[in-house]
């Protein structure tokens, strides 16, 4: 009996949600519109992440809103569906509106080539949803157990490959997309219409959609910008002698998600399975994510991810279930090299001649800074003067895509009145964080908020150690808590929330984004972190070989031991 088929009496809380939910409606319509509290039930909550979004509140307001005898302050957060993470300016433009009008004003550019929106309001949900689809946006399955926000390398105008990698996480996003009308009915004010059998409404996904969230990565190397080994399914675009594209490898298997002390989860890297013709890559996603709709684990949601059926079953089961749906073999992997994951920042040419400018967000977060740097108001003005596109970029960052040569010296001259052009050292250009304390409700310690000042501390350390931060970088990740949004497990230095000002420190992930760190240090302090990492910064500058990275130099050093790639690792 696979989980799907199981009485729901042996199924986790949730997955007894989902069936009684009336494909995700619940009792949402009503809470949403009840003025008398900001907040939802628990279970209209579950229900609301399918449709994009998250109840949370402030953390740090909780104890004085408690002593005035008031609830918590409740908001949502709101994440839009934009598979390959790109956006017209008028597109761009109706975001940062939203983010005025209803939001905290500010837009956050997040780890999966998206937008989110922080601090709306339940009584503005509403006009804020149609606000995203006025400009043929949504925001369906952004979040949920179900198929997520689908990333590619990024800026679809860089070349040929590009662009049909690009379609791809279209396609991929369209087929695996919930057939429901809740969404349309709750938030758009769509009326109800009878529907035929369950398979009509939900043909993929069935009254208990995913046992947990899904996510599909898209990568052309030599850049692996997406972290495609990070996920449940990967694609890794395979071109010919010529340039052209042959077809993709194929990766399962992928997860950060983790919980601290219990050592039956962790994190895990793809395991290449095969390669797939271009026309076949859609089919190929669909009959991966049915094998996990029907093996999946029902009964524990921390043993739900695709990552743990794949170690349940073994690679070689979970790849001919899926080769027995899809009717016939993958065909080998073929060769492929990646090299660093970084960003291009700065002025680039794609290969059509046009040119793309790379901008550096810390962290994601668009906003106008005390330090000179308005970043919000430079890119709305930006996009009000491109003609182009604006991507989204994996590592948090915005390429203003698509420039004509008559049109750089404005966009120049934009970037530079309104202070868009940091210069940030290869160190930090390097980092990323989540967004933790004080909105996440998962956060145990600070992230977002903490980052930047923290590599200020390790510029000094490598400076201190004949190190070029400027030049050098090394991959810095941190999350406020296990889940790993930043993806930390796979950085050459990653740092994992414990409680507030302590983290667990991973060390020996390497610049391809290919192998698993290894945690080093538990639940130590800054002082002890900047300790430990002066002493390696120092080692490291005067043992490493020519050209070995950081994460390359702990773990042939044997700082920590090396962490095949496919396999998990426990702490």
């Amino acid at each position: 009996m696979n989980d799907i088929s199981r009485p729901l009496e042996e199924l986790s809380a949730n997955e007894r949600l989902k069936v009684e939910s009336d494909y995700l409606r619940g009792d949402l319509d009503a809470e949403i519109s009840d003025p008398v509290t900001g907040g939802i039930s628990e279970g209209s909550l579950q229900l609301t992440k399918f449709h994009g979004m998250y109840l949370q509140d402030d953390r740090e307001l909780r104890s004085e809103r408690r002593r005035q005898k008031l609830e918590p302050l409740y908001s949502f957060m709101v994440r839009v569906r934009l598979p390959g993470g790109v956006v017209t300016p008028g597109q761009w433009l109706k975001m940062d509106d939203l983010g005025r009008t209803y939001a905290n004003g500010t837009l956050r550019l997040t780890t999966r080539q998206t937008f989110q929106f922080h601090g709306v309001l339940k009584r503005d949900i509403r006009e804020h949803i149609r606000g995203i689809n006025a400009v043929a946006l949504d925001t369906i399955a952004a979040c949920g157990d179900v198929n997520r926000n689908v990333i590619a390398s990024a800026n679809p105008r860089r070349s040929a490959v590009h662009r049909r990698t690009y379609e791809l996480a279209h396609e991929i996003s369209a087929r695996l997309l919930p057939r429901t009308r809740a969404y349309h009915e709750i938030f758009l004010g769509e009326e109800r219409v009878a529907g035929g059998p369950d398979e009509e409404c939900e043909p993929l996904y069935g009254r208990q959609y995913l046992p947990r969230k899904f996510k599909i990565a898209l990568a052309v190397p030599p850049e692996n910008d997406v972290d495609v080994f990070a996920h449940d399914i990967g694609f890794i675009a395979i071109t010919g002698d010529d340039g052209a594209l042959a077809g993709y490898n194929v990766t399962i298997g992928g997860g950060m998600g983790m919980t601290h002390g219990e050592p039956a989860t962790y994190p895990r890297l793809g395991d290449v399975i095969g390669f797939c013709a271009p026309d076949q890559v859609v089919d190929v996603a669909e009959k991966i994510m049915l094998v996990q709709r029907d093996h999946g684990d029902r009964a524990d949601r921390k043993h739900a991810r695709l990552k743990y059926t794949v170690d349940d079953h073994g690679v070689d089961w979970f790849r001919g279930e899926m080769e027995r749906r899809l009717g016939h073999e993958l065909k080998p992997p073929r060769a492929y090299h990646f090299e660093a994951n970084t960003d291009r920042l700065g002025w680039y040419q794609g290969d059509e001649g046009d040119w793309h400018y790379g901008l550096f967000v810390q962290n994601g977060r668009v906003a106008d800074f005390g330090d000179g740097r308005r970043i919000m108001s430079g890119l709305r003005a930006i996009a009000e003067a491109h003609q182009g596109d604006i991507a989204i970029t994996t590592n948090q960052n915005i390429v203003i895509a698509g420039v004509a040569e008559a049109e750089r010296e404005r966009i120049q001259a934009l970037i530079d009145e309104y202070g868009l052009e940091r210069d940030a050292s290869a160190l930090r250009a390097a980092s990323m964080a989540c967004v933790a304390f004080p909105t996440c409700g998962l956060a145990m310690a600070e992230s977002e908020r903490y980052l930047p000042a923290f590599v200020d501390r390790l510029e000094d350390l490598m400076r201190d150690a004949g190190l070029d931060p400027e030049y050098e970088p090394i991959v810095v990740r941190m999350t406020g808590c296990p889940n790993g949004c930043a993806r930390p497990y796979i950085a050459e230095i990653g740092f994992v929330g414990k409680a507030l000002g302590r983290y667990n420190l991973y060390l020996g992930g390497n610049p391809t984004g290919s192998r698993l760190a290894k945690l080093y240090r538990e639940n130590i302090d800054e002082a002890t972190i900047l300790a430990e990492l002066r002493a390696l910064f120092h080692r490291y500058a005067a043992e490493r070989e020519a050209d070995e990275a950081f994460g390359e130099f702990v773990v042939r050093a044997e700082v920590v031991p090396e962490v095949t790639a496919g396999r998990h690792f426990h702490d």
